[in-house]
């Protein structure tokens, strides 16, 4: 046998970043058809909410996240990760039904859609060879959140999903939501907000659960294909993260 044909094929590590930063820099333009679609900007949707539902936004989307911690893990042995097209499919569906009765039935979706979203980002934890029961995963999932949304106009800079985990206890992951909520939070009131438009509620809501779906699942992708780069290439994690920084804040190359 020829040794040469039985190592494995030398992975071409600077390739691979520029891949997956030119998929983080596509996943940021989702949001833009629904602006265009329900006008305004992400900035002035969430004056749209009223300012108890504003106030308490923070907390709900604790309450989201928690409950869909606890969801997504439970239903795996139950429903299978499906097509990308597919959680797509049913995510629009879902926020059709949730902007067709305004804000009352849009805060109720709240907590399913922050459910699928969490397992679609497990789903793709699992295409990349990751243990969806690992606490460090699970740890990841929801860091995935911290990227934002696709309403936030984030060029891609803000990076600190991909930081050092911290020890990996009950307390962690508690701690973990409460740094993520802030900003989900605010990236749910955009959808919310956009749910309550009058006449366009049910369409705004397929749209905006449409590109969050989409965002999320990308996002998914760059952050555990460049954890799985790191074991592949066995370079280290912090190594690859200033790489792939270095490529996101020099300007996108227009083709």
């Amino acid at each position: 046998m020829d040794i040469e044909t039985s190592l494995p094929a030398k992975i071409d590590v600077e390739a691979e970043l520029d891949r997956l930063a030119k998929r983080y820099r596509a996943a940021n333009g989702l949001g833009m058809n629904v602006l265009n679609l329900i006008g305004g900007s992400a900035e002035n949707l969430l004056d749209r909410l009223p300012r108890t539902m504003r106030a308490n936004l923070e907390r709900a989307t604790i309450g989201a996240l928690q409950q869909a911690m606890r969801a997504a893990h439970s239903s795996r042995g139950m429903v299978p990760d499906q097509k990308g097209w597919l959680n797509q499919a049913v995510s629009a569906a879902m926020g059709a039904a949730g902007g067709a009765g305004g804000l009352p039935t849009a805060l109720a979706e709240l907590p399913v859609t922050t459910t699928l979203l969490l397992r679609v980002i497990q789903g793709v934890a699992v295409e990349h060879g990751f243990d969806p029961e690992a606490e460090n995963v699970q740890f990841d999932c929801v860091q995935v959140f911290a990227a934002a949304g696709p309403l936030s106009g984030d060029d891609g800079a803000d990076l600190g999903f991909l930081a050092a985990r911290m020890t990996l206890t009950g307390k962690a992951m508690q701690a973990v939501i409460h740094r993520v909520a802030p900003r989900l939070a605010i990236v749910m009131g955009q959808k919310l907000a956009a749910q309550t438009v009058p006449v366009l509620g049910a369409v705004a809501g397929a749209a905006t659960n449409y590109a969050y779906t989409s965002y999320y699942q990308e996002i998914a992708h760059v952050h555990f294909g460049l954890r799985k780069l790191a074991i592949d290439a066995d370079v280290p994690q912090a190594d690859l993260l200033k790489r792939f920084e270095a490529r996101m804040a020099r300007p996108a190359v227009r083709t």
